[in-house]
């Protein structure tokens, strides 16, 4: 990591997007959310209190800026090398009950408390700590960095260097900020060509790109990878993409009026609903419903009053394909092999309804079509080119 070049974006990216009451008078100064750097003198004594020299990225680090601000968006301050120390010195609660979030040690000897073990690098948090783990070292020297927050019940976060748990902090600080500049604009520039590479029927390397903006925050990845995640028997994960579009922090301008919304992800969401919801669990659709959510609310009901009226709302996109797949199912539908030869072939036919439309996920909402549609059919169905490409 060029840390200095890579800061200084972030520091910028932060102040252009940041309240100006909940900025730091020197940082809004300096458009910087470090500090002076730490000297190699500085970071020897560190490494001489402490019994042990650091990693490399965060020797660099420090060596670049003694401490920081804002590390996502829990994390308020960073220690430096006055205060770095370990976590069972400085603050040893972490530890009580720490196996609840870790399996036992092998059988035979007693599991070590990792806490005991950390070196705690944070200083402020919200209910929450960053760790290095100087036990767990890579064949670079790096060792695992981890960040842990008591309000998500969850186990730690492991990450494999310090390096990388910053990247995460500066992607959490994206996704919740999005704030304008090289980084977004970069991203949505891989957002686009991944769109373009899965007409062209690539799917892995489109799917990791997409994955990865939206860890950024990036919303029209999450609209695109979840198409790609229905066919790829992740249905769960895309379901909760579309939950997460739903919410009025991520959901893109006009979502909801989008064909691809009403035509394609709606009826899965019926779908869904019809068979998840129950006494003490709501499907995506009724947690969608919660609150002052009047919009969603007349989608859904436009949705229900067609299905009254016509018992089938389901379209399955442009004229010419709708009507093979109608066809196909007229003269297959007890054939499951029959039925798919039929789609595959269709398939040439079909065109996106708009244009973050690509692949016809309606078709997994009829259960006949869904159950044509195997794992393996639907990876071929993707590897196919499509859209007039």
């Amino acid at each position: 990591m060029e840390w200095k070049p890579w800061l200084t974006r972030w520091s910028q990216e932060w102040v252009s997007s940041a309240d100006p009451a909940e900025l730091d008078s020197e940082v809004a100064r300096a458009s910087w959310l470090g500090f002076a750097a730490a000297s190699p003198e500085d970071v020897a004594a560190v490494e001489a209190r402490i019994g042990v020299r650091l990693p490399p990225s965060y020797r660099d680090f420090l060596l670049t800026t003694d401490g920081w601000r804002n590390a996502g968006m829990f994390v308020w301050r960073m220690r430096d090398t006055s205060t770095l120390g370990w976590l069972r010195d400085i603050e040893p609660f972490w530890g009580e009950g720490w196996e609840e979030f870790y399996d036992e040690g092998v059988e035979g000897e007693e599991a070590s408390n990792p806490f005991d073990q950390a070196l705690m690098i944070s200083q402020e948090a919200d209910a929450g700590i960053l760790f290095l783990d100087p036990t767990d070292v890579d064949e670079n020297g790096e060792w695992a960095a981890y960040s842990h927050f008591s309000w998500r019940a969850e186990p730690p976060t492991r990450l494999p260097s310090f390096t990388a748990l910053m990247e995460d902090l500066y992607a959490q600080f994206h996704q919740m900020r999005q704030p304008e500049g090289e980084t977004r604009d970069s991203w949505d520039a891989k957002v686009e060509q991944a769109r373009l590479d899965t007409f062209a029927g690539d799917v892995d390397a489109p799917n990791s790109v997409l994955e990865q903006a939206g860890e950024f925050g990036r919303s029209r990845a999450a609209v695109l990878r979840a198409q790609l995640l229905v066919f790829l028997t992740h249905e769960y994960e895309a379901l909760q993409l579309l939950g997460q579009l739903l919410h009025p922090s991520f959901m893109p301008e006009g979502f909801l009026a989008d064909p691809l919304f009403a035509e394609e992800f709606l009826p899965l969401l019926f779908v869904e609903h019809a068979q998840n919801a129950s006494r003490g669990h709501n499907s995506i659709l009724q947690s969608a419903m919660l609150g002052e959510r009047p919009e969603i609310h007349l989608v859904i009901a436009d949705y229900q009053a067609r299905l009254r009226r016509s018992g089938q709302p389901l379209s399955y996109g442009n004229p010419e394909f709708d009507s093979l797949v109608r066809a196909a199912l007229a003269a297959h539908r007890h054939d499951p092999d029959a039925l798919w030869d039929r789609l595959k072939a269709a398939l040439p036919q079909w065109r996106p309804r708009t244009a973050d439309h690509i692949a016809p996920i309606v078709l997994l909402a009829d259960p006949i079509l869904a159950a044509a549609i195997t794992p393996e059919r639907g990876r071929e169905l993707l590897s196919q080119p499509r859209g007039n490409r």
